[in-house]
C-alpha cells in the first residue's frame, strides 16, 4: 500500500505566445481567496499549493518576491478560505484559477505549483498557453493513470476502510527528511482536513492527464523534484523534454524545507522568463 500511496504522492509548462487556448469543459468556477501583493513590473508570480494545504504554505517565497514583483497566492477550491467546489477534478480547480486571475486583472504570469497544486498549473497551462509566462513545478503530482486499476481500488478501499491510519502513513511517508517543525506542521493539517477533500485530491489525480497539457505548453518551464519523484510515473519521465533538477534533504514540501534553496531556484528561472 504504501507503494500505491507513493505513486500519487509527489504530489503540476507553456507554447510560444499567440497558441490559442483549449477549452475544457468544467463545473462553474469557485471563487478563490488570494493573498495578493507586491509592487506592479515583471510579470505576476501565482503559487498553487498541495492537497489539504493553503496559500500560506508559500510565505517564504512571496516575502521573497515582492520586493520587486507582485506575487499571488490562491488557496484552491475547498482549501483555507475558498469555497468547495461541486468537485475536486484538477481541471475544475484549473478553472477557478483563471477565474481568479481574470477577477484580478492578471493577464500573463508565471506559475508556481507544489504538488496537488503542480497538477492543477499544469492544466492552466494546457487551456491557457497564451497566458503562461512560465511554469515551475515543485515536486508536482505523477501520473497516476499508470496506476493498475485493481490497486488503484484497493486504494480507494483502503481509504474507506481505514482513513486515518492510511492518510497518515501517507503523509508521513512524504515527510521522510522534513525539518521537524514542519513535519509537525503539515501532519497537524492533514489530520484537521476533511476527509471528502483528501480523497477527492487523491482520487482526481488517478485520471487526470498531465501529458497533454505539457505538450501544448512549450515556454520556460522545469520541474523541481526530490528523491521521492524520480520514478517512471513522474512528469520529468512522462515527458523527456521537461527540466528537472532534484533537490537533496528535504521531504515532499521543499519550499518549507529549504526556503532559500527554492528562492535561489526560482530567482534563476525567471531570470529566463519574458
Amino acid at each position: 500500500m504504501r507503494t500505491a500511496l507513493l505513486l500519487l504522492a509527489a504530489a503540476g509548462c507553456a507554447t510560444s505566445p499567440g497558441t490559442s487556448s483549449m477549452t475544457l469543459p468544467s463545473a462553474s468556477p469557485v471563487a478563490l481567496h488570494a493573498d495578493d501583493g507586491g509592487p506592479p513590473g515583471p510579470v505576476p508570480v501565482v503559487f498553487l499549493h498541495s492537497a489539504a494545504g493553503d496559500g500560506t504554505h508559500f510565505a517564504a517565497q512571496l516575502a521573497h518576491l515582492r520586493a520587486t514583483r507582485r506575487a499571488l497566492a490562491l488557496d484552491l477550491r475547498g482549501h483555507g478560505r475558498s469555497p468547495a467546489g461541486a468537485s475536486l477534478e484538477v481541471d475544475d480547480a484549473a478553472g477557478d484559477v483563471l477565474a481568479a486571475l481574470d477577477a484580478r486583472g492578471v493577464d500573463r504570469f508565471t506559475l508556481v505549483g507544489h504538488s496537488w497544486g503542480g497538477a492543477v498549473a499544469v492544466a492552466v497551462a494546457g487551456r491557457a498557453p497564451q497566458r503562461v509566462a512560465g511554469l515551475l513545478l515543485l515536486d508536482p503530482a505523477s501520473d497516476g493513470r499508470l496506476l493498475p486499476p485493481e490497486v488503484a481500488e484497493g486504494l480507494r478501499r483502503s481509504l474507506r476502510d481505514d482513513y486515518q491510519g492510511v492518510v497518515r502513513a501517507y503523509w508521513a511517508s512524504m515527510l521522510v527528511g522534513a525539518r521537524p517543525a514542519v513535519r509537525e506542521r503539515l501532519l497537524s493539517e492533514i489530520d484537521r482536513a476533511p476527509r471528502s477533500l483528501v480523497i477527492g485530491t487523491l482520487d482526481s489525480l488517478l485520471t487526470f492527464d498531465p501529458v497533454t497539457p505539457l505538450g501544448r505548453y512549450r515556454g520556460p518551464r522545469r520541474t523541481v523534484i526530490t528523491p521521492l519523484n524520480d520514478r517512471p510515473d513522474a512528469y520529468q519521465n512522462r515527458v523527456p523534454d521537461l527540466p528537472a533538477t532534484r533537490v537533496e534533504g528535504t521531504g515532499h514540501w521543499l519550499h518549507l524545507d529549504a526556503p532559500e534553496e527554492v528562492n535561489g531556484i526560482l530567482d534563476a528561472f525567471l531570470a529566463g522568463v519574458r
